[in-house]
Order: C-alpha cells, then sequence, then structure tokens
C-alpha cells in the first residue's frame, strides 16, 4: 500500500481538467488521413516485403496495420492526427516487419498541410460537389510525385496526394487528407 501524499482523484483539484481545457484551447482540429495504397515498395524479405507505414506529426506516431506479402498493399486505413501547428511537417515513414529482426525502413516522404489549411479557411459553401480548389505540383521541395489536388467534395475539402518515397530504390504511398472540427476546439 502506498502512502503517498499525492491529491487523489476527485478531491477536488481541478489540474485534470485544467490541463484538459488547454489541450482543446490550443486545438485546431483533426486531421483524418487515409493510407490508401502502396505502389511498387521496395522489397525486403526474400521476394516481397511486409509493409506497414507509420505517421508522425509533432509528438505524434500512429501506424497502420502490416500486410504481409505485398509490395503494392492496400490499406485503407484511417490514422487520425491532433492538430495544434498546423506548420508542423507530417513524416510518413514504410516499414517491412520482420519477426526475428529490427523492422527494415522501406524509404519515407514528408509533406506539409499549408495549402489544404489555406483552402479550409475558404468559404466554399456554394460551390458544387467535385470543384477543384487548387493543385500542388511534383517540386524538388515535396515528395510529390504527381500532382495534388484539393477538391470539394460533398461539402468537404479533401486532398489527394500520392508521395514518392525518398531514401529507397522504389515505392509511392496514396493518402488522402480530411479535416474534421472539433466542437470546443479553437478551429481555424
Amino acid at each position: 500500500m502506498s502512502t503517498s501524499s499525492a491529491t487523489p482523484r476527485g478531491s477536488g483539484s481541478n489540474e485534470g481538467a485544467m490541463l484538459g481545457s488547454s489541450l482543446m484551447d490550443n486545438l485546431l482540429g483533426l486531421l483524418r488521413v487515409k493510407v490508401i495504397r502502396g505502389i511498387n515498395l521496395a522489397v525486403r524479405d526474400v521476394r516481397t516485403s511486409d509493409p506497414y507505414v507509420v505517421i508522425k506529426m509533432g509528438k505524434q506516431k500512429l501506424k497502420t496495420r502490416v500486410i504481409n506479402k505485398d509490395v503494392n498493399p492496400e490499406w485503407n486505413e484511417d490514422l487520425t492526427l491532433s492538430v495544434s501547428d498546423p506548420t508542423l511537417p507530417i513524416q510518413l515513414t514504410v516499414y517491412d516487419h520482420d519477426m526475428f529482426s529490427k523492422d527494415d525502413k522501406m524509404g519515407e516522404a514528408e509533406f506539409d498541410i499549408k495549402a489544404f489549411i489555406d483552402a479550409l479557411k475558404m468559404n466554399l459553401d456554394s460551390l458544387p460537389s467535385g470543384t477543384l480548389i487548387t493543385r500542388i505540383v511534383p517540386c524538388r521541395q515535396n515528395c510529390l510525385s504527381e500532382e495534388s489536388r484539393i477538391i470539394w467534395v460533398d461539402s468537404r475539402i479533401i486532398q489527394y496526394l500520392c508521395l514518392r518515397l525518398k531514401n529507397v530504390e522504389c515505392g509511392e504511398v496514396e493518402l488522402q487528407l480530411q479535416w474534421i472540427d472539433l466542437p470546443g476546439c479553437k478551429g481555424l
């Protein structure tokens, strides 16, 4: 039995409530990153790989499930990041899952959400679904393998990206971004 002098839960201390409210005060909203699929990923086992994706933004780190024996995996998996600072880049790393040794890196990419956030700040309610808002072209400053499109679809802004993996011989990952407003948070 512990003889700690810490304040027990529910004893009138509102430190937890203050912490929760300060987190919500800084939170702008949620970013849903749909990891759609990998294309022509690197082989890291004998003839194939067992890939999964890790996404990081600031101190947050999320990962997809492992798809066994597939260099063209289809995850179609949603990973949701809390966004307090939209200027932070998002890092994506693909790994090959290994049972008895350290997982092998299969490439990485980085992207920012500046153009996506700028589109969210526009008043687009009167636009027809399917309207192209903006395009981001591949260049040396981004990891895009093809033009990225930000589109107004069913009263939501969606961005489609295809990222070319770096530090690897081949591979691309397709993503879709979508914003989720949260009641009680700061918002954009």
